[in-house]
């Protein structure tokens, strides 16, 4: 398997603990981990030419992955 790049814990290196807590704890913010995690997987076959995907696509994935980012940073600055 090769590596994949933009995952949560990459993501915020610093938040793992809070990761991990808001993941078992928080319904909602595993919610969106699981989200973020099924269209980073997505992006990440399509980058890698594994999946076909228009451009729009692919952008639409990116701009999903990057609000389910900030939302999820939102939850994990609330938290600390």
């Amino acid at each position: 398997m090769t590596h994949v790049p933009h995952e949560l814990h990459e993501e915020f290196p610093e938040a793992g603990e809070a990761l991990h807590k808001l993941k078992m704890e928080n319904p909602h913010f595993a919610k969106l981990a699981d989200a973020y995690h099924e269209v980073n997987r997505e992006i990440h076959r399509i980058e890698a030419d594994v999946e076909a995907a228009s451009d729009a696509r692919t952008e639409d994935l990116k701009k999903r992955r990057l609000a389910l980012k900030d939302e999820i940073a939102g939850i994990i600055q609330a938290e600390g």
